[in-house]
């Protein structure tokens, strides 16, 4: 069963950042009943202002002798560990407690919901939603207001109507995240909640333990919200409804996870997985150099080629269309890259946009240079190297391994060892090198820059 913060905050100002909290207030809910609190005074050591001191009532004598915020530290993060922090306009109480966390070195962090959002979503139609009104248009009473513990508890009520509207007229859309609609019955929600919100790669499970889809994701839980709230096509309906048991390896990094993906979905075979399992990239951008020692280009079919293209297309179309573009950038000769069939001069030439490799009179030795730009932008700086990324956790990091211009694998390594080239090359797990992991390698180092190099000799 979730369990929810409801949280309310006093404080000597409306910074996070220069002012500091003189009261708190926490009850812990299940949805329906409060299951636990926790209320205090804080001392900010520093003056409240004598205008907050008019609208909360709390004064600097009120504060004298009341704990300061580090001796409450450890009770808000163990009665707060485990739930979600929900407050009425959630950004500033939770900005607040984060930046007092911060002062100490720890970093405080849990996921928010805000009851403000929640009510224009939910209750629709009010003038305004601030919890002295909207508490008054709905028959809320609020004791204490402007008071932590007076704001919680009126907070904490209107949490459990909207709860409850939520669950009633919109499946849990709201505040879950997704929608119950459709969904297997077998399935643990609690176990859908607590879905890491990291990098890494998912998998859906059918009754009969039969893995049926594959995906990746910068936030996993936020992927796996997004296929539940999926009611678009009668093929995500059909799957969403087929889910009973979903697992997770966090990879700590995009990049692998892209690997990870691509490879399991290869060996597996999910069902719903066939767009990635066919080759999407059915064309490519090959090279080689002719007996006069041009370096030339063409878009031919992967399948019938046993070398990995450059980079790969949906359709023979977009290929030709992406070398025209970089023949004209490059001046390259069309003809020379496949794109017009002539015993002669290029159509080009006669124009004047093509230098004549063609037919020679433009040596291979310029018109290589050239050339080689194109080969450049979709090849690896080095043939030998490890690309270096975040790992799973603050003393991991991770790494990809290309030797001889192929892909060789992936593995963890702790920081402690990055100067020991052996020992990071020991921790790479073998896996299969094809033309998709080269294309989702080679888009990412040209694309991205959350890496860095290193070239091995």
């Amino acid at each position: 069963m979730s369990l929810y913060s409801i949280i309310d905050i006093e404080t000597t100002g409306g910074s996070a950042r220069t002012d500091k909290i003189t009261e708190i207030a926490i009850y812990i809910t299940n949805g329906t009943n409060i299951v636990d609190k926790f209320v205090s005074l804080i001392d900010p050591e520093c003056l409240i202002p004598y205008q907050i001191t008019a609208l909360t009532g709390i004064t600097n004598q009120m504060v004298q002798g009341a704990p300061k915020f580090y001796e409450v530290a450890r009770k808000i993060v163990e009665i707060t560990e485990d739930t979600v922090f929900v407050a009425h306009n959630a950004s500033f109480d939770y900005s607040f407690v984060k930046r007092e966390f911060e002062r100490l070195g720890y970093r405080y962090k849990r996921e928010t919901l805000c009851t403000v959002k929640l009510s224009r979503k939910l209750i629709p139609g009010y003038k305004s939603y601030s919890l002295g009104n909207l508490c008054n248009n709905i028959g809320i009473q609020i004791n204490n207001r402007h008071r932590a513990e007076g704001d919680v508890a009126a907070t904490t009520e209107l949490f459990h109507l909207l709860l409850e509207k939520d669950k009633s007229s919109f499946e849990g859309k709201f505040i879950s995240g997704f929608s119950l609609k459709g969904l297997n019955p077998i399935l643990d929600i609690e176990k859908v909640k607590n879905l890491p919100q990291k990098c890494g790669v998912y998998y859906f499970y059918d009754s009969d333990d039969n893995l049926i889809y594959i995906g990746k994701s910068k936030n996993i839980r936020k992927r796996v919200y997004s296929h539940f709230n999926n009611d678009k096509t009668q093929r995500a309906l059909r799957m969403k409804s087929e889910i009973v048991q979903i697992g997770y390896e966090i990879t700590g990094n995009e990049l692998i996870a892209l690997l990870l993906e691509s490879e399991e979905i290869k060996k597996n075979k999910p069902c719903y997985n066939r767009a990635q399992r066919r080759t999407i990239h059915q064309y490519g951008l090959y090279y080689y150099y002719d007996e006069h020692n041009y370096l030339r280009f063409k878009i031919d079919k992967n399948s019938t080629n046993t070398d990995l293209p450059l980079t790969s297309y949906s359709s023979k179309k977009t290929g030709f269309e992406h070398l025209a573009y970089w023949c004209k950038e490059l001046e390259l000769c069309e003809k020379l890259c496949g794109l017009y069939e002539t015993a002669g001069a290029c159509f080009y030439h006669g124009i004047g946009e093509c230098k004549g490799a063609c037919i020679g009179l433009e040596n291979s030795v310029s018109y290589n240079v050239r050339a080689k730009k194109l080969l450049s932008t979709y090849s690896y700086d080095q043939d030998d190297m490890l690309i270096v990324l975040s790992g799973k956790c603050e003393d991991e990091l991770a790494t990809v391994l290309i030797k001889n211009g192929k892909y060789v694998g992936f593995g963890y390594f702790e920081k402690s060892v990055l100067n020991n080239i052996d020992l990071v090359i020991d921790s790479i797990n073998s896996y299969s090198d094809n033309k998709d992991v080269q294309q989702i390698i080679r888009t990412y180092v040209k694309t991205k820059n959350d890496f860095k190099i290193i070239e091995l000799k």
